[in-house]
C-alpha cells in the first residue's frame, strides 16, 4: 500500500504501485537527498506533524525507515520560520548524537512543498507502554534493570549538552532483534545554545510548542526552563508507570506541594523508594543532578535488611568505600568473621529478586537464541554473577544466527581475527588479550568493557561506543576509530600509531597516555602530534 503524505487528503490509502494519490493527485514518492521514499502506513499524528513507516525505493531490498513530517500550523512567515528552526534543530541534534546503538540513526532530511521531512532508522519492537499494557507491571528488580540500561544512555546525551525533554514509556522501544532499549523522538530536544529572539507573544520560537508531555515533564520544563535533571524527573515518572501501569493523570497529587502521591501504590524496598523520591523532587535543587548520581545511589543496594541482620561483627571499613571498590560481594567482606553468612544472605536475596522478576524472565526469553542457558548482566548488574564464557566458534555461530547481545560475557583470549561483529553489545564484557585484528566492529558497544592488551590492529571501530572502557596496553595500530565515543576511556600504554581518530570524542589528556606517531590522525583530522 502507498500512503499519501498530504495532511488534508480525505482518502490517503492507495495501491502500492500508484505514483499519484487517487484522491488528491499528490505525488506518493518523496525525493530526498539520499533516496526516494514511499509511505506504507501512518504511525502517529500530533499537533506538529505525523510519522510514517516508509520504504527507500532506490536501495536494494527497499529497506524500511521512519519519516517524520513536520507540518506548520499556518502560513504566516514567523510560523514557517519556527517550523524550519525546529526541523533544523532536530536534524542537527540527531546528526550529533545518532552514533549511539540506543538512538535511531538520521538517514536523510529535506524540505518539499513547505513540508519538512526527517528520515530515521526504523526500530522494530514494542514500546514500554505497549509492554506494560500487554504483560502487566514491572517488579522492583525489573525497574532497576531498566534504569541500568537507560541511565548510561542519558549520561551520553547530557555529555553532548542535549536535553531530551520527552522521556516517557511511549518513547522507549525494546528493539526486537537484540532486546535493547532505544530512545526515540528527539523532536522536543533542547540544545543549550539554541535560542531565538522572542516572538510577539513573549515566548521564544523554539520553546513555544515542544515542551514535552504534561505529567512527565517537571515544573521548570513546563515553564520553558529545562535543565539536565528535567530528564531525570521524567525518568522517575516513567519508573512509576512501570511499577503501577498508571499515567501521571491517573495518580493523585499533593495539593500543597504539587508532588505525585505514588508511594502507597508500589511495593518496593525503602532504599529504592528513596531513590525514586529524589528523582521526582519538584525542586530542581533537591533532585539528582545527573545520571551518574542515580547510578551511584542504586549501587547501594547490597546493604539491605538481610545484610544488617547477618552482620554481627562491626567492620572497620566504611560502607561507601566497600561499595565503590568491591570486585564482588563476597570479597567485600572477606576480612569479616561473619562473611560467609553475609555473602549467603546477599546471594539469597538477589536470587529471590531475580526469581520474582517477570521482566528478567521476559528478557531472557527474547534473548534465548543460543541453546545453552544464559546468565547475562549489564555493566551495573550484580557483580557477584560470574560472566559466562564462550569460545570463538560458539560466539561467531551465535552472531551468524542473529545474536547481538554478549553483555558481561567473558571472551578473553579468544581468536576473532577478521570477524564481522558490527553492531554488537559487548557492554561490560571481558575481552582481555582477545585477538580482534582486522575485525569489523562498527557501531559496536564496548561501554565499560575490559580490552586490556587486546589486539585491535587494523580493526574497524567506526562509531563504536567505548565509554569507560579499559584499553590499557591494547594494540590499535592502524585501527579506524573515526567518530568513536571514547569518553573516560583508559588509553594508558595503548598503541595508536597510524590509527584514525577523526571526529572521535577523546581528550588530549587521554591521548597523552597512549603511543601515537606522525601517521596518527587526531580528532581534528590532522596527522601527527599537534
Amino acid at each position: 500500500m502507498s500512503y499519501c503524505f498530504n495532511p488534508t487528503c480525505p482518502h490517503p490509502k492507495n495501491l502500492a504501485s500508484s505514483q499519484q494519490c487517487k484522491s488528491c493527485n499528490n505525488p506518493l514518492l518523496l525525493i530526498g537527498k539520499c533516496g526516494q521514499y514511499r509511505a506504507v502506513r501512518q504511525l502517529g499524528q500530533g499537533g506538529f506533524g505525523a510519522t510514517f513507516l516508509a520504504q527507500n525505493e532506490v536501495l536494494p531490498g527497499k529497506p524500511s525507515c521512519v519519516i517524520k513530517q513536520l507540518r506548520p500550523s499556518g502560513t504566516a512567515p514567523h510560523i514557517l520560520q519556527m517550523a524550519e528552526d525546529l526541523f533544523e534543530r532536530e536534524a542537527k541534534t540527531l546528526g550529533k548524537i545518532g552514533n549511539h546503538p540506543q538512538i535511531p540513526r538520521l538517514l536523510d532530511y529535506f524540505k518539499q512543498d513547505n513540508q519538512f521531512y526527517l528520515v530515521q532508522e526504523y526500530i522494530s519492537g514494542a514500546t514500554l507502554q505497549q509492554d506494560v499494557k500487554k504483560t502487566g507491571c514491572y517488579s522492583e528488580a525489573g525497574v532497576k534493570q531498566f534504569l541500568s540500561e537507560i541511565l548510561p544512555l542519558l549520561q551520553y546525551i547530557h555529555e553532548l549538552k542535549v536535553i531530551h525533554r520527552d522521556i516517557k514509556p511511549a518513547n522507549l522501544i525494546r528493539r526486537s532483534q537484540d532486546a535493547r532499549l532505544v530512545l526515540i523522538d528527539f523532536g522536543a530536544v533542547k540544545d543549550q545554545v539554541s535560542q531565538t529572539a522572542p516572538n510577539p507573544s513573549g515566548q521564544t520560537a523554539l520553546t513555544a510548542y515542544a515542551i514535552g508531555t504534561p505529567g512527565f515533564a517537571p515544573p521548570e520544563q513546563m515553564a520553558m526552563r529545562p535543565v539536565y535533571s528535567s530528564d531525570i524527573y521524567a525518568l522517575g515518572v516513567t519508573c512509576i508507570y512501570l511499577l503501577t501501569a498508571k499515567t501521571p493523570k491517573d495518580l493523585p497529587y499533593n495539593p500543597t506541594t504539587g508532588e505525585m502521591m505514588w508511594e502507597q501504590l508500589v511495593d518496593v524496598s525503602e532504599h529504592f523508594a528513596s531513590v525514586l523520591k529524589k528523582m521526582l523532587e519538584v525542586s530542581v535543587r533537591n533532585r539528582y543532578q545527573s545520571a551518574p548520581e542515580v547510578l551511584r545511589a542504586l549501587e547501594m543496594e547490597p546493604y539491605l535488611d538481610s545484610l544488617s541482620k547477618g552482620l554481627l561483627v562491626k567492620s572497620d571499613v566504611d560502607p561507601k568505600e566497600r561499595i565503590n571498590n568491591r570486585p564482588d560481594n563476597s570479597s567485600v567482606l572477606s576480612n569479616n568473621p561473619a562473611s560467609n553468612n553475609v555473602a549467603a544472605a546477599i546471594r539469597a536475596r538477589r536470587a529471590k529478586l531475580a526469581e520474582n522478576s517477570g521482566f528478567q524472565a521476559r528478557r531472557r526469553e527474547r534473548q534465548q537464541l543460543i541453546s545453552q542457558p544464559q546468565n547475562l548482566s549489564g555493566g551495573n548488574s550484580n557483580a557477584s554473577q560470574i560472566p559466562r564464557q564462550l569460545n570463538s566458534q560458539s560466539l561467531l555461530t551465535a552472531y551468524v544466527k542473529g545474536r547481538r547481545d554478549f553483555a558481561a560475557y567473558n571472551i578473553s583470549l579468544l581468536n576473532l581475527q577478521g570477524a564481522d561483529l558490527s553492531e554488537t553489545n559487548f557492554h561490560g564484557a571481558q575481552l582481555t588479550k582477545t585477538n580482534l585484528q582486522g575485525a569489523n566492529l562498527e557501531n559496536t558497544d564496548f561501554g565499560r568493557a575490559s580490552l586490556k592488551e587486546a589486539n585491535l590492529k587494523d580493526a574497524n571501530l567506526t562509531k563504536a561506543y567505548l565509554s569507560h572502557a579499559d584499553l590499557e596496553g591494547a594494540d590499535l595500530r592502524g585501527a579506524d576509530l573515526s567518530y568513536a565515543y571514547m569518553s573516560q576511556v583508559n588509553l594508558r600504554g595503548a598503541n595508536l600509531c597510524g590509527a584514525n581518530l577523526t571526529g572521535a570524542k577523546v581528550t588530549d589528556e587521554q591521548l597523552a597516555l597512549a603511543k601515537i606517531n606522525w601517521l596518527t590522525v587526531r580528532p581534528n583530522g590532522k596527522r601527527g602530534f599537534l
